[in-house]
């Protein structure tokens, strides 16, 4: 089985709530793959292999540079019991001249007539660590773009945020269209994260001006980062020492009409 493989020329929005305010929006690119099949894409992208646009399946699914990918995938829903899943994909930033830094990729299961059951969204800090939340209804029923999946954050990502509070995930992923929706919230404030944009086929021609739009690529993600963590820390936020990180490497969410303890 073959498939294509998608681009999606988008933008990301971070907005700091609470006292001290920050907000930034800039451009970037992903691509939606796959994971299970072998893909048929244009001749500058290569998976598991040196292109001009690339990604490798040892940066997904398990710890950064060691992942196995989409049969990773597969043990996180067994253990979690989640069945039904026919197809799997993967949504992330690509390697760029053999470069890539993923803040957040996410995993996209989906029944066999498309309906999506469950997202793991993976998160990577600065520090080479890394945390997967699993977004499912406890019912296994398909997530509807306005419903919202809740998450206990208890992973490490910005020295400027705490550990504490927690993450309401917002999924909207159509045919030509993705729309991704994260609202961190803590006593002290918190932080909305957005991605969105276009879907369309990658090709050579849109590899091509993503690189000259773009040249840097993740390299560019990650001086950005440092910029913003600078200007908050100009402005006097509380930096926190990163703790250790979390044994469990995914932590499951819920909705609100799941029955969860203390909710």
């Amino acid at each position: 089985m073959t498939a294509g493989i998608d681009h999606i020329s988008g933008v990301t929005f971070h907005g700091r709530k609470g006292a001290i305010r920050n907000a930034f929006r800039y451009s970037i690119d992903y691509v939606l793959l796959d994971a299970e099949a072998e893909i048929r894409g244009p001749t500058l992208f290569r998976r598991n292999a040196r292109a001009l646009l690339a990604l490798d399946d040892a940066d997904h699914g398990g710890a950064p540079g060691q992942g196995r990918g989409a049969p990773w995938v597969r043990d996180v829903l067994a253990e979690h019991q989640i069945s039904g899943v026919a197809r799997i994909e993967l949504l992330a930033q690509p390697k760029l001249l053999g470069h890539v830094f993923n803040p957040v990729s996410f995993w996209l299961c989906r029944r066999a007539d498309d309906a999506l059951l469950a997202v793991i969204c993976e998160v990577t800090n600065t520090f080479g660590e890394r945390h997967s939340y699993l977004c499912a209804h406890g019912d296994l029923r398909p997530i509807a773009a306005q419903d919202r999946i809740k998450a206990q954050k208890i992973f490490y990502v910005s020295p400027f945020q705490p550990i504490e509070g927690g993450y309401e995930f917002r999924f909207d992923i159509g045919a030509d269209r993705v729309g991704i929706w994260i609202d961190y919230t803590q006593a002290e404030g918190g932080l909305i994260a957005t991605l969105t944009g276009e879907r369309k086929p990658l090709s050579n021609l849109s590899i091509v001006r993503a690189a000259l739009r773009r040249p840097f690529g993740s390299r560019r993600v990650l001086a950005l980062i440092h910029w913003q963590a600078l200007k908050l820390w100009v402005k006097k936020a509380i930096y926190r020492v990163r703790p250790e990180p979390p044994k469990a490497p995914v932590s499951r969410g819920w909705s609100s009409s799941d029955n969860v303890p203390g909710e």
